[in-house]
């Protein structure tokens, strides 16, 4: 079985956010999925099969599979494009989140999604001391968003995993204005053995949303300040959010559970 391994939201290797992706002809165990998605240790193993003219996707973290993971759908279709259907620039994902469809075009990989709400929740010491920093406002969906004044309070933030992770959400973000971009941000998803992911693509479809209407600008081009940082085209029209990126080939490689090619 191939995997293939990706940067997402890069330009060049070791930065953005990794993938390993695998695609099948017919689903491989549950189990087998996890396993492989723990020995990579990525935040994210992506599983495709095709099933007609569209593509089945599972995603799993070292802790469980995921309802919805963006970067590595992304690095997916880059790789079903590259690899697989080198004819086809349009991929249709489905998924656990609902349909997803996929544009490659001049290196950029392009994500259509529904945005996620934007519910405004009460700011709580349990969330002041996980992210140890008062934010302006907070947002409750799938993910946990939390506003703050400046950029430097996002790159300098002085969390508490063990507090993150005991907060509502599977992913928590932190996201403000940004000096060279429009927003910058940082996520965190400690309950999935995550402890900052590089470069998310899920969650800016509620932090895209966010910037779309205070900005009063539909375009976005957002900067995730992880370690290895990443930047992320964003395209907010009403409810459906666009989100694209460029991907980096960093490997291909042969997995062989018990030693066997299979």
């Amino acid at each position: 079985m191939k995997q293939y391994v990706v940067d997402v939201f890069a330009d060049q290797n070791f930065k953005g956010n990794q993938a390993a992706v695998c695609i099948f002809d017919s689903w491989i165990s549950d189990e087998l999925m996890q396993n492989i998605a723990k020995e990579n240790n990525f935040s994210e193993t992506a599983f495709a099969v095709m099933n007609g003219e569209n593509y089945e996707l599972r995603w799993f973290t070292p802790n469980g599979e995921i309802d919805f993971c963006g970067h590595a759908t992304i690095g997916t279709a880059y790789v079903i494009n590259r690899f697989y259907d080198t004819n086809r620039n349009t991929i249709k994902f489905i998924t656990a989140h609902g349909e997803l469809l996929l544009n490659i075009k001049d290196g950029i990989v392009n994500m259509t999604a529904k945005a996620y709400p934007l519910n405004e929740v009460a700011i709580t010491s349990e969330m002041i001391d996980a992210i140890g920093v008062v934010p302006q406002a907070a947002y409750k969906s799938r993910d946990l968003m939390f506003v703050l004044k400046s950029q430097n309070e996002v790159k300098n933030l002085n969390f508490n995993t063990q507090l993150l992770k005991k907060l509502d959400a599977v992913c928590v973000a932190v996201t403000a204005k940004g000096d060279s971009f429009d927003c910058v941000s940082r996520v965190f998803a400690p309950q999935l053995d995550v402890i900052e992911d590089s470069v998310t693509g899920s969650t800016h479809c509620m932090i895209a949303p966010y910037w779309a209407n205070v900005l009063n600008k539909n375009k976005l081009i957002a900067y995730q300040a992880s370690d290895r940082s990443g930047i992320i085209y964003a395209k907010v029209e009403g409810d459906i959010v666009n989100i694209a990126g460029k991907v980096v080939l960093y490997s291909i490689a042969d997995i062989l559970p018990d030693g066997k090619l299979f």
